[in-house]
């Protein structure tokens, strides 16, 4: 018997509640730090498997990687790309 695991409906996002309609399109090329956040935190609720956000926006599970880590040490302002280098090489050592 296989076992069935319900997904959330919604989960808490960076700016409120997050549907599976409200993530980013995966045609998206343009990465801004709320649309990264918003996979993280949908990720992180179990409305999104790692594999399939993967899949779905064309990452690697090491770049998803590299987002948790720039939000864990900075919060949702150290995705921008433009302050990843500080805090790249304020963090890394």
């Amino acid at each position: 018997m296989l076992e069935f695991k319900t997904r959330p409906a919604s989960v808490a996002g960076p700016l409120g509640p997050l549907t599976i309609d409200d993530l980013p399109s995966s045609c998206t090329t343009y990465w801004v730090s709320r649309r990264k956040a918003e996979v993280l935190a949908a990720i992180d609720g179990g409305m999104l498997a790692l594999e399939d956000a993967c899949q779905r926006y064309r990452l690697s599970p090491e770049e998803l990687a590299a987002w948790r880590r720039s939000i864990d040490r900075a919060g949702i302002p150290g995705l921008r790309v433009t302050k990843m280098r500080e805090y790249r090489g304020r963090y890394i050592g």
